[in-house]
């Protein structure tokens, strides 16, 4: 009898255990996402926040919870949609989202991430907010646009008291109602944006979209826009703050999905973007028919009325790629922690520390400067800190935003080919990794803004220079790159042309001169070596110069929760 016809008895067990899992890091979940982050921690105590620790450590524990994790994943694989027409074939604009979505959007509305700071403006209200919308941002960061265009429309709204009274108290309520009806039957309301359009991008005052008033016209009257906009995100939102060609000039709008009759608003979505990253979110083109808006602010002076809703969102962009490096820089330790190879774990092999820490410094940098900006939004009032604001927002978003994608795929490298594996995060950090820096004006946008508050916002410059200078005499490598910026800026030729290295090098002094001042010495050192005293390639990731606590800094950075 052969072989086949009468199998040895221990055949099934031979042929069903290939072999035993082994050397492979356990899932990276239960960690509360603000106990673990000793450097947000520290940020919220020094930024004057300290009051908002119990909430911020409860907030903590859910935003790193397995349920929350899970949603952030649901909502990324089940891309939003749009119906254009019900079954009947009545237009109705409606774009359907996963449930993961709804319930990560309630999350971020009930715990005050879109309107916290504005209701309860205290010493420390920005900070709180920033460090909540930061942990948020870790979980999911699509759903993140209409939370930050909700809470960027306030400022903004507040060019027009008669429309901000009528409005502002729902975009504030800590009510999430997804329902596709009007916003008169709803006791929360979200806002969105839409300033693009296909011709002008950035170049706004090039806009074609035309406002005709009904009446008499003027701000808080009622105008019909005809138009469109090539990038509208979150069309779902209750209402759009929108530019538009008024008869003196580009204004601003308050557009709302309905008419105050009840009807559907004659703003109609083309199409939604199929887009490499953000896909949770649901942005789209429209066309405006004769769409009812009401113009906010003066008539003419729709940019320097909608900056103001740009400016936080511009901010929002420097939470978000914090966000992105925090959780970037936790996969990456948690999985050298627990994995070896040739004969060593992976974060007690020289090179890969380099890496590891060099990542981590990346990151507290970031934060340490976002914190620093949250701290300058809560003392708008002095006028010193609204210079800081204006000035640092837009050196920030350029920079930070800028380091994000090259940190996102050199963290996914450390974690190898299991981080390129959709069951990982980092594919998704890397697809979100680039948008930050292109939406909300681009690198070369930004960089121009900062040439622009220079010349514009007259002190600005002397009040950017002033924060610095506090930290001379902290680190003779600091203090040197601090006498070559300030000879760069003296020269005044060319200086669009080299926008790029200016503004770089005012963030890296920013970033320093923070670090030198309340960061940890062993990561205050490694900036200043790697980054200012020319040690270090600059761009490439994992060439931090010998002397570095490699060790202390990797152990600052993996998640430590309490």
């Amino acid at each position: 009898m052969s072989d086949f016809e009468e199998p040895r008895e221990s055949s099934d067990h031979w042929l069903a255990e290939t072999h035993v899992v082994e050397n492979m890091p356990p899932a990276l979940e239960n960690e509360n996402f603000y106990t673990s982050d000793r450097a947000l921690c520290e940020s919220v105590s020094r930024e004057c926040a300290g009051w908002a620790e119990g909430e911020l450590r409860d907030f903590g524990a859910l935003t790193g919870s397995p349920e929350m994790v899970e949603l952030g994943f649901q909502a990324n694989a089940n891309k939003p949609e749009l119906r254009s027409h019900d079954r009947f074939g009545n237009r109705i604009d409606e774009v359907r989202f996963h449930p993961a979505y709804h319930r990560l959007m309630q999350v971020s509305i009930e715990h005050g991430l879109h309107s916290s700071h504005w209701a309860d403006p205290r010493p420390g209200a920005h900070v709180a907010r920033a460090a909540k919308f930061y942990m948020q941002s870790q979980v999911e960061a699509g759903h993140g646009c209409p939370i930050t265009m909700t809470s960027a429309a306030i400022p903004a709204l507040r060019h027009q008291n008669e429309v901000f009274d009528r409005w502002a108290p729902r975009i504030m309520a800590r009510d999430y109602d997804p329902r596709n009806v009007t916003h008169e039957e709803k006791s929360g309301l979200t806002i969105g944006m839409a300033m693009t359009e296909k011709q002008g991008g950035s170049d706004v005052r090039s806009n074609s979209t035309v406002a005709h008033p009904v009446a008499s016209g003027g701000p808080g009257e009622a105008y019909e826009l005809v138009g469109h906009k090539y990038f509208v995100s979150a069309p779902m939102c209750d209402a759009f703050l929108v530019l538009a060609q008024a008869p003196r000039g580009l204004s601003c709008f308050l557009l709302p999905r309905w008419r105050p009759d009840g009807l559907k608003n004659a703003m109609q979505i083309q199409r939604l973007k199929d887009k490499m990253g953000n896909v949770s979110n649901a942005s789209s083109e429209i066309e405006l028919r004769g769409a009812i808006a009401w113009m906010v602010g003066e008539e003419g002076r729709g940019v320097p009325t909608i900056i103001d809703m740009v400016a936080m969102t511009r901010f929002d962009c420097m939470v978000g790629s914090s966000a992105g490096m925090r959780q970037a820089v936790s996969q990456a330790t948690h999985h050298c922690a627990n994995r070896s190879a040739f004969g060593k774990r992976l974060d007690d092999q020289p090179l890969m520390q380099n890496v590891l820490a060099d990542l981590a410094i990346e990151h507290e940098a970031a934060l340490a400067m976002t914190m620093r900006i949250a701290r300058a939004l809560d003392h708008r009032d002095d006028s010193k800190e609204d210079l800081l604001v204006r000035i640092g927002t837009a050196i920030g978003k350029y920079w930070i935003c800028k380091r994000t994608p090259g940190h996102a795929y050199e963290a996914m490298e450390c974690i190898g080919g299991s981080g390129v594996i959709e069951e990982c995060i980092m594919p998704r950090l890397f697809r979100e990794s680039p948008i930050n820096a292109i939406w909300e004006g681009s690198g070369n946008v930004q960089c121009l803004d900062v040439l622009r508050a220079m010349r514009k916002n007259k002190g600005s410059l002397e009040v950017f220079l002033g924060e610095v200078e506090q930290a001379r005499g902290g680190d003779a490598r600091l203090d040197a790159f601090l006498d070559s910026l300030e000879n760069e800026l003296l020269d005044q030729e060319g200086l669009e042309y080299r926008a790029r290295r200016v503004v770089g090098r005012m963030a890296l002094a920013f970033q320093g001169a923070l670090l030198v001042q309340s960061g940890p010495g062993a990561v205050a050192d490694a900036f200043c070596a790697s980054r200012l005293a020319g040690e270090g390639s600059g761009w490439l990731y994992g060439d931090l110069p010998r002397g570095v606590d490699c060790r202390a800094i990797i152990e600052r950075a993996r998640c430590h929760s309490s």
